[in-house]
């Protein structure tokens, strides 16, 4: 067993509170001489540090936990960037945790692994939380925010895109392009994110008094495989002249098995992604899309979360833009 506290605090004759003290670098409760002590004694009993004992008996702690959704989400890098980038400024750690897809167990064994430890706050990017498991992160009494997700009667604090106004920005843009009948490919209509874009998308429709049809609207879960499945739903003889693309990933699986069916984009077919992240600028066409602004969620919800009063804090949308790039094309 290694050395502990106690081992360092009766080997340099001070208490196991000073020994913590010291070694957390509190320096306004000790003398220069009784940390040269502790200091020594430490080194002499090959003393390693346990982070989370340390921050337990002083009460504090310098790490922030971020829980993510899934190890596929393409945006989430983003995020952590801004995460990170204010983490640092303000000399703390960053510890990341993932939670699956979608999946109430995996939520509640990150939720449960970051409340044994000694956090300053909880970050949760793109997490629909399972209800199951709301009391779990409510009684933690550890301050929390939602990032790129929205709640239905703002159930907890988030800070995420306008979805609605993506789903309206994203069909108004098409629109203005000449198009008249627009898809709208793996929205992902379990999820209240997934209903506010298509509430988006058909109001712009029913402004400029457009036709709309189920068959244009294809579910999914913003993946790949989502995208080359609403291709597939539209057919190889779409009377569509466009379609909005719920992700990059969804975007690019149209892109390829439009592709499959010799339907040229963007001749023949203009796409939209939602999202804008470096895979639109990896594949020909180049995509164009409705970019969120994901770098400045991770700096908003780290200032956000750092600043306090988070129960005031209702709820922040970050900004939103078309980013043109090759794959559409104004239609007649």
């Amino acid at each position: 067993m290694g050395a502990t506290i106690k081992d360092i605090a009766e080997l340099a004759g001070v208490s196991p509170a000073t020994v913590s003290r010291v070694l957390s670098g509190q320096s306004d409760f000790y003398s220069e001489k009784t940390a040269r002590r502790v200091h020594r004694a430490a080194k002499k009993l090959g003393y390693q540090k346990n982070t989370s004992a340390v921050e337990l008996v002083t009460k504090t702690s310098k790490t922030i936990a971020v829980i993510v959704s899934s190890t596929q989400t393409n945006f989430a890098d983003q995020i952590i960037d801004g995460i990170q980038e204010q983490a640092m400024q303000k000399d703390l750690n960053v510890i990341i945790l993932y939670a699956g897809e979608k999946n109430a167990k995996l939520q509640k064994r990150a939720l449960e692994t970051v409340i044994e430890r000694s956090v300053l706050g909880i970050l949760l990017v793109a997490i629909d939380l399972d209800p199951s498991n709301d009391n779990l992160l409510r009684l933690a009494n550890i301050p929390f925010l939602f990032l790129s997700i929205c709640f239905r009667n703002h159930r907890f604090p988030f800070i995420s895109s306008d979805d609605f106004k993506i789903g309206y920005q994203a069909t108004t843009y098409l629109i203005e392009k000449g198009h008249v009948k627009i898809g709208f490919a793996a929205a992902d209509l379990e999820s209240f994110t997934g209903q506010l874009r298509l509430a988006g998308y058909r109001r712009a429709m029913d402004e400029y008094q457009l036709p709309t049809s189920p068959d244009w609207v294809s579910d999914g879960d913003f993946a790949y495989e989502d995208g080359v499945l609403a291709m597939k739903q539209y057919g190889e003889e779409t009377q569509l002249t466009a379609v909005i693309a719920s992700s990059d990933l969804a975007a690019i699986g149209i892109l390829n098995q439009a592709q499959a069916f010799n339907v040229k984009v963007p001749n023949d077919l203009s796409v939209v992604s939602i999202d804008g992240t470096y895979l639109c600028n990896i594949v020909r066409p180049r995509i164009t899309s409705v970019t969120q602004s994901f770098r400045e969620m991770g700096i908003k919800g780290m200032q956000t979360l750092l600043g306090g009063k988070l129960d005031q804090f209702d709820l922040l949308y970050t900004g939103i833009g078309i980013t043109e790039r090759e794959s559409v094309k104004r239609s007649g």
